[in-house]
């Protein structure tokens, strides 16, 4: 199966500009798009949306924690019932314009320390499922592929939920599967060890973590981040590598996997 390629996008907030949309979208399968919570705004919403329509970009919601100033990376105490709510009513906001627009919401990705507290707390987990499990209509839910993938797959089987589990381009992984702390040195690959992971995921399902070790995460989808100067110009490569009109088995990017 082909990787499908994913970004955030949607991001803009007023006069605050974050990302590089209109050179993301292009080369994009799915558009993961903020629903104003930690950012973005109706207009904003409108306007990420025509471009996805325009380049028949797949639509997701990417809810976070009402958190503007903070841009919704700083975890807030909630209790289960507002973890739903707040994820619910932002669904339907951006389900609702995509729908004026003849588009079609497919899934769920959380946002910045939502989707981090997602990945840590199974309480949080579980009332995402929970949220994204009883919207009106089937829709999947997004979340990072690690080692526990089958222990994943078994919690949303509880409520009827069809998972996608993504991998990460730019980002470097602890031994444990877990995304290396961005204060820690050598968290956001450089260009050339970007290149080299896209290749590892598209051919074998792996990346190799910090200290070497080969993780198995066969995800389904892969994260770029269209904020990321480096991301946005290795984006049209990277595409060519996951779509297979480049020759991964004898490309020297393989070579440099680790």
């Amino acid at each position: 199966m082909t990787l499908k390629l994913n970004s955030d996008l949607g991001e803009n907030f007023g006069s605050w500009n974050m990302g590089m949309d209109h050179a993301v979208m292009p080369h994009i399968d799915q558009a993961n798009i903020a629903c104003g919570f930690h950012a973005g705004d109706p207009l904003v919403m409108q306007k990420t949306l025509a471009l996805a329509k325009k380049y028949g970009v797949t639509v997701g919601a990417h809810p976070g924690y009402p958190d503007l100033v903070g841009f919704g990376r700083r975890s807030l105490k909630a209790s289960d019932a507002e973890i739903q709510a707040l994820v619910l009513y932002q669904i339907a906001a951006l389900d609702g314009m995509s729908a004026s627009m003849g588009l079609s919401l497919e899934y769920v990705k959380p946002h910045g320390a939502l989707y981090n507290d997602m990945m840590a707390d199974e309480a949080v987990r579980g009332s995402i499922m929970q949220a994204v499990a009883s919207y009106h209509r089937p829709i999947f839910l997004m979340l990072q592929g690690t080692p526990d993938a089958v222990k994943h797959r078994a919690e949303a089987a509880k409520f009827g939920l069809n998972l996608w589990f993504e991998a990460f381009a730019d980002r470097c992984y602890a031994d444990d599967g877990k995304l290396l702390s961005r204060t820690l040195e050598g968290a956001v690959h450089n260009k050339e060890k970007m290149l080299a992971q896209v290749v590892q995921l598209a051919t074998s399902g792996t990346v190799t973590s910090v200290n070497g070790h080969t993780l198995d995460l066969h995800a389904d989808t892969l994260c770029v981040h269209g904020d990321n100067l480096t991301g946005v110009q290795a984006i049209e490569e990277i595409r060519q590598l996951i779509s297979g009109s480049t020759d991964l088995g004898s490309s020297n990017l393989g070579k440099n996997a680790k």
